[in-house]
């Protein structure tokens, strides 16, 4: 099932360390049902096997009791929307995924949100922030902007910030690409991203520089949903040990 569904996804074009890794755990399950009687024969030939048998299956159990308290965590914090009282500056929409050029169903999600942001708060500017698709053809604020445009949002709301690659590259980017415009890091902002991601990306932002700072998630799709929130599961700690929050 692990196998199954990671080739799923890679089909449809998605690639990521929450698809690979998932991919990787049922082929190792596959070789070791596969290998099982010499495998068991290879511990019962010395004590100590056994114990790393063992163990590495109780490390194992333990990672797994990490992520599930992980996703619980993730479930238990993730709001549809953020409410205001004071409207924002500007609202950062960050990039999740185009390949072939076309914006995936998370960021559909995300923009589908963008643009209720919008509507809501009229006077805001609209960051779309990201960069090169994985085949280095499209920038993806290119995409996420005429998306927009075709939905109704002016033209002359949108910023384009087509550099980033990473969380923190889109909030950084995003700031100097809105002080450019006299948009100050003091005033509200809203950041639009998944549901699973927000708890990152405010702080993120803030530690970029921004005061204010309110987050909105948008609906992750249920086939992708654990595999991004297994992918937001090392991110997560990356950022941590990198910093970045």
């Amino acid at each position: 099932m692990l196998a199954a569904d990671a080739i799923a996804l890679m089909l449809m074009g998605l690639f990521n360390f929450g698809i690979v890794l998932p991919l990787a755990i049922g082929a190792a399950f596959l070789a070791l049902s596969w290998r099982w009687r010499q495998v068991a024969q290879w511990r019962a030939a010395k004590p100590w096997r056994q114990w790393i048998w063992a163990a590495g299956w109780g490390a194992f159990a333990a990672w797994l009791v990490t992520v599930g308290w992980f996703f619980h965590g993730i479930r238990s914090g993730m709001e549809p929307a953020t409410r205001r009282a004071s409207p924002p500056a500007a609202i950062i929409v960050l990039g999740s995924g185009s390949p072939d050029c076309e914006a995936s169903p998370t960021l559909m999600a995300r923009l589908e949100q963008g643009m209720a942001q919008a509507r809501r708060w009229p006077s805001a500017k609209v960051v779309v922030s990201g960069g090169l698709d994985f085949g280095g053809r499209c920038r993806e604020a290119d995409i996420m902007a005429e998306t927009l445009i075709a939905r109704g949002v002016a033209p002359d709301r949108i910023l384009r910030e087509g550099r980033s690659t990473s969380t923190e590259e889109n909030l950084v980017f995003s700031q100097r690409l809105l002080g450019e415009q006299g948009v100050t890091a003091a005033p509200p902002i809203v950041v639009v991203t998944s549901d699973f991601h927000v708890w990152r990306a405010v702080r993120i932002a803030r530690k970029a520089g921004f005061g204010e700072v309110s987050g909105v998630g948008a609906q992750t799709p249920l086939y992708l949903r654990f595999n991004a929130w297994l992918r937001e599961y090392f991110a997560a700690i990356s950022g941590w040990v990198l910093g970045e929050y």
